[in-house]
């Protein structure tokens, strides 16, 4: 499964040790679907390794897979929302930022100015 939105929280790493001694960790974060008529909040986790691998900012728009699990523990039922992927969008204003400035004139096709990162070739 899948949702797209913005993430409007990350929540601290949390992390320990199991019953049977293995470390584990996870991270949360909240993300806010805006499609349709009325906007859904989803707190999702990334446990384990995907804690490592996912790190998202809030404010980033991103497509979030994700599976859905739960469990029983003293005659209640919690699902939880564990992410295996996010994939970020890029950054609307990163393009235009990334253009050459105006005022700047680019220099013309075949010259070397001679900076340490430009090559002649």
């Amino acid at each position: 499964m899948e949702i797209k939105g913005t993430i409007i929280q990350a929540l601290p790493e949390q992390s320990g040790v199991s019953k049977a001694g293995n470390a584990w960790k996870k991270r949360e974060y909240v993300i806010e679907n805006t499609e349709g008529q009325f906007p859904r909040k989803v707190c999702f986790t990334c446990f384990g390794d995907n804690a490592d691998r996912i790190q998202l900012t809030p404010g980033q728009r991103v497509t979030v897979h994700f599976d859905l699990e739960s469990r029983e523990y003293n005659g209640r039922w919690y699902t939880e929302v564990r992410a295996w992927r996010a994939d970020v969008e890029p950054d609307a204003a990163a393009p235009a930022a990334s253009a050459p400035a105006a005022s700047a004139p680019a220099a013309p096709a075949g010259t070397f100015n001679g900076g340490d990162d430009e090559f002649p070739f």
